[in-house]
């Protein structure tokens, strides 16, 4: 019993430190303009007045140009997504971001690398 109790406690601690390394981030940009060069899809956005660049490789399940306009970007906790930086993932302006469920991962535009312009 008293392992079982010790286990237990354990097994809860971890799942609070998961939980809340993994924070996700939300916010709205708007992408101004997007180019291919050397394989690689460059998005020029603006979040909050800052001006940022998202890059993906072509080719890349998840690297899709997107259109000018307004959309949701979500940061992902470091040491998530598939690149090695601070990973983002862009949903449709009005989906309900970070109430991440099936049916929202369904509606993700793309995967992308955010880098400080």
């Amino acid at each position: 019993m008293k392992k079982a109790m010790i286990l237990f406690s354990l097994v809860t601690v971890v799942c609070m430190c998961i939980t809340k390394g993994s924070a996700q981030e939300k916010s709205y940009i708007k992408v101004k303009g997007s180019e291919l060069n050397g394989g690689v899809v460059i998005l020029d956005v603006v979040k909050a007045g800052k001006i940022y660049r998202l890059q993906c490789n072509e080719g890349v399940e998840g690297c899709t140009t997107l259109g000018s306009g307004t959309y949701q970007m979500l940061e992902l906790p470091e040491g998530f997504g598939m690149y090695d930086c601070r990973d983002v993932e862009v949903y449709p302006e009005t989906a309900a971001v970070p109430e991440v469920s099936a049916s929202i991962k369904s509606q993700k535009l793309g995967e992308y690398c955010l880098l400080e312009k």
